[in-house]
Order: structure tokens, then sequence, then C-alpha cells
């Protein structure tokens, strides 16, 4: 075993001392050694109740024959980081805990890992460690939060808070409704209700074989939680003694298999960062042309919120992931997974419970996945696009360039009723590099849908978006405005066209008039010179190869 380098023989006796010192008694130095890494914190409601998941994690080490140690990870949550500096740190905080779990894991040697997670950043973060240390492990996401209740009505976070403000602020709801909002929209632990990114990284997970059958779904606080849970932690002593690893499941098929359930789901457009990153970790090559070629073959077949009316817990009910694994099967490429099973014997047991919450492949709800990916001009190195949250009459749009350097100046635009029908909202400098950190941009999409324009303005960054971003909101353009990509030339009133049918995303400028522009173009100074941004910001890639630190 791998820890047998900090217990093993004469001269490992201090070590063993210190063992002993924290606890471990002497007759366990032969067994497996599991580091739980969890992510529990009373900051964020996705992680709240982790501690009884640590508990059954613990149990079922040991019923296995394994030790356990719980060392912690930081989290934190996006929506409250969001639309201010906060959000900067989300992002880089990914590559912090990568880096965190492969210190401990090389410093203790460790045999195995359960990596307990649930919200946006940290559940990539981990996989990229498991990726990178290629150490048995297995991912335990801590689950989905109920919908929020008032009367017969069913909130959620993005649709009944953050849309909820540009309602108010157009005097569509009063301020008592508002407080009421507030109060229900969350009523307890959990990762936020929709396919926000949290929850479409679970849904990921479990696809490509990290976590155990039916964990990315099944409810926040539910026994059938903690079950799994145990399960988890009986199964990771299994991949040591097998000698089973991240690596060996996280192959290029495997990569393939998420993005096909990813695009049926309708999920949140940071898959296609996380997947990017994770890919690079584990030595598969993915560019981002592939999610394009996918979405054309793979049809959308769930409206969860933001998309639709549908929260995950309809999804839970309806099969989970099993069950939309069973839809795509013809589609699906045989690949192991944690379980011991192939992902095609898993979805050759997925039985769907209600076809209007997961949709027959002869009647999706559109032909097409939840994600595209547009090029041109304006965006040669890509740009994202969650068309599964874009009303059909905006995917193809003609609009004039209203431009701001940073999402704050566009919310005080928003706020301030500056933004008119037929124009391009255009945010730059909020890249990886110019962020820095590439914040997302919930708060001016929600403001955006709130008031009204969803149908009559488009949004485009070198940003991202929430997961709970819906309409035409495009991110990720890359190159990003910092390393002097074509959005950094963009000007009030330049047209823009948006074609997503035709994947493209275009300037209508001439050739010989960007070219003029980009030579008087100058980088602006960073926002940040000191401290982790500063340092992230020198070393981060760009969003078309997945934000990873080089």
């Amino acid at each position: 075993m791998r820890s047998d380098l900090t217990k093993k023989g004469l001269e490992r006796m201090p070590h063993r001392a210190l063992y002993c010192a924290a606890g471990v008694p002497q007759e366990a130095m032969g067994k497996p050694f599991i580091g739980v890494a969890t992510s529990f914190t009373d900051l964020v409601p996705g992680h709240v109740g982790m501690r009884s998941l640590e508990r059954v994690v613990e149990n079922g080490v040991h019923a296995a024959g394994g030790y356990p140690f719980l060392f912690g990870v930081p989290a934190v949550c996006d929506g409250i980081a969001m639309g201010h500096r906060g959000m900067h740190f989300s992002l880089p905080l990914r590559e912090l805990i990568a880096d965190m779990i492969e210190s401990v894991a090389e410093a203790h040697a460790l045999d195995g890992l359960v990596l307990l997670t649930n919200c946006d950043k940290i559940t990539p973060g981990m996989l990229m460690a498991a990726a990178r240390l290629s150490l048995p492990s297995i991912v335990l996401t801590a689950g989905p939060m109920l919908s929020g209740r008032m009367g017969d009505r069913r909130l959620s976070l993005v649709s009944d808070t953050f849309e909820a403000v540009g309602r108010y602020q157009r005097g569509e709801i009063d301020g008592k409704t508002l407080r009421r909002l507030e109060a229900e929209a969350c009523p307890g632990e959990g990762s936020c209700q929709g396919l926000y990114t949290a929850n479409t990284m679970a849904c990921l997970t479990e696809t490509l074989g990290m976590s155990l059958p039916g964990c990315a779904t099944a409810l926040a606080g539910m026994s059938k939680k903690r079950h799994i849970g145990y399960a988890t932690g009986k199964r990771v002593v299994e991949l040591v003694r097998k000698g089973i690893t991240p690596r060996t499941i996280l192959t290029r098929a495997a990569f393939e298999n998420a993005i096909r359930v990813d695009l049926a789901l309708g999920g949140s457009s940071n898959s296609v960062l996380h997947l990017l990153a994770i890919a690079h970790e584990a030595g598969v090559a993915l560019p981002l042309s592939e999610f394009d070629r996918l979405s054309r073959q793979t049809p959308q077949l769930t409206t969860v919120t933001p998309a639709g009316p549908h929260m995950m817990e309809d999804v839970e009910f309806s099969g989970g992931i099993p069950a939309i694994l069973n839809r795509l099967l013809p589609r699906l490429k045989k690949n192991p997974t944690v379980s011991g099973e192939d992902i095609t014997a898993i979805a050759r047991k997925g039985r769907v419970v209600n076809d209007g919450i997961i949709r027959r492949v002869s009647a999706p709800v559109r032909p097409e996945g939840g994600i595209a990916i547009l090029t041109g001009n304006l965006a040669p190195g890509g740009a994202v696009v969650k068309q599964s949250g874009v009303d059909p009459s905006m995917f193809r749009f003609r609009g004039k360039a209203r431009v701001f350097e940073s999402e704050d100046a566009a919310m005080a635009a928003i706020m301030a009723g500056k933004i008119r029908p037929g124009m391009v909202v255009v945010i730059r400098y909020e890249g990886p590099k110019g962020g820095p950190g590439m914040r997302e941009m919930l708060s001016p999409t929600s403001a955006i849908m709130g008031m009204g324009l969803g149908t009559k303005v488009a949004l485009i960054t070198d940003g991202r978006f929430s997961g709970g971003t819906h309409g035409p909101c495009i991110g990720h353009v890359s190159p990003e405005a910092m390393e002097g990509g074509p959005i950094a030339l963009v000007r009030d009133g330049d047209g823009i066209v948006l074609d997503i049918p035709g994947r493209k995303l275009t300037l209508d400028v001439p050739a010989s008039e960007l070219s003029r522009r980009k030579k008087t173009w100058k980088a602006p100074p960073p926002k940040v010179r000191t401290g982790y941004l500063a340092r992230y910001a020198k070393l981060v890639g760009s969003a078309g190869t997945g934000a990873v630190i080089r």
C-alpha cells in the first residue's frame, strides 16, 4: 500500500508514533488509509448537511476494513459571491482545491480518497485532483435542495430571487412579495434546485463513472443519500485493493458520454470549462469542437429550470441519471465506473418513470443538445451559448453593441433602464486573465430577464454565466479582451450578428477597420496586482481550453 511509506519499517517508528497521537490504534496500521476530503462549511447551503455524510462514509470505510481520515477543503457559494468582488475568487478556487487535495494525499501517502462535495467549483476541483493523482477515488455529491413553496407555487433560487430583482424594479411585484420570496425560495440544505452548475456537475460526475449510481440526484438530507454515502465508504476500500484508479475510468469514452448527458439535460454552460479542465488533468485530448459535434447528434430530453418548469427533484423521482442513460443507451460508449459495472450496464437497468420529465429520444424537447459552440470573427477561439435556455425567436439576432468594461458598469446601466431593445450588451475584461477569475454574470442576465428584455437584447462576454442563466447570453468568448481578442476592439454602435443554428458570432465591421483598431489597442493595467488573483491572472490559460493553470 502507498501508506506503507509512512508506517512500515523500523525507520517509520516516529511516523507511527504521530499517527498514534492522532488516535490511530497500532492494530490499524496495516489497514488501507483513506482520506475523506470534506468541503463542509456553514457558509454554503449545499454543504451544511455534510456532517451526517462524513459519519456514514467513515462507517463504510471501517466496515470494509479501511481506516478513514477527514481533512478539510474550502468551499464558496457562488450565489452569495455573485455580483461583487467575491466572484473573482470562484473559478480560481477550483485550482486551489485540486492543489490542496494533491498536497494532502501526497504528503501523507494516502491509499485512497472519498471526495465529499456539492457545489459549483468544488466538484470539478476535486475531480481534477482525482485525475491528476490517479489514486483510487470516489466522489460523493451531497445532493440537490428541495424546491421552495409559496402557497401551491414551487420556487427556485434564480427565477424567484435573482430575476425577482428585475420584476420588482419594473413594479411587477411589491416589497411584501419580494420578502416572501427571499424567505421561501431556498428551504434548506442542498445544491440549488435547478440544472445550475452544481447539479449539472453532479450529474456529469455520475456519468463519468466517478460516483455510485443514483448519487447525483439523490436529494440532500434524505436517507437514500446517506445509504449511498455508506456504500461509497465501503467501495473505495475495494478500489484500493483492486488497484482501480481514476485514469482507468476517466477515458475519452467517459468524457463523450458525459458531454452527451449534459446536452440531453440542457445543463450549465460552465460544464464546458470544467470537463475541459478535468480532461486536461486526466491526459485526455478533448477539443472544444467536440461539444458542438455531439450537440448536433444529441437531443435535449429535459426542461429543468432555468430551461423549463421542472426541478431536480422531478428528475430524481423520474429515475435519475440511470434513466437518462437508458434513453441515450444506443449513443453511449462502454466505459468502467467506480461501481464495478460498465456505464452501459447501468444504463440498461435505468427506468424512466415519467416520460413528461425525461422525454423519449423520438419526442425530444429540441432535436439538438443544450449547448452550442459559436465561432466567427468575434470569437475565433470559440464561445459558448446555452441554447436550451434561449427563446427560439432569438436564435438569430442582429443588434447594435453597447460596450461595458466590467460587469459592474453593465449592471448599473441595466438597473438604470439604459438598455433598450435591439442592443447587444458587450461585457469585456471579465475573462480568466482580465477579470481576473472569469466572473459569472447571473446578476445582469437575471436583471435583463426580469425586466422583460429576454427576447429583445443579447449579451456577449469573455466572462461566463451561472448555470442559472437563460436567454441569449454568449460567454467564454475567446481570445478574451485582456489577450487582445476581437472583443477588445468592439465599439458602441457596431453591428453584431448572432446565428445559433449557423454557429456564428460575427462583428459586422470590415477587417481593415478591425486591423486599424488592433494597432492602437493596448492592454489595460491589471485590476489586481497583489495576492492570489494576481498570480492566477499570470498563469491561467484561455477559456477555450478550460481556463487551467499552466
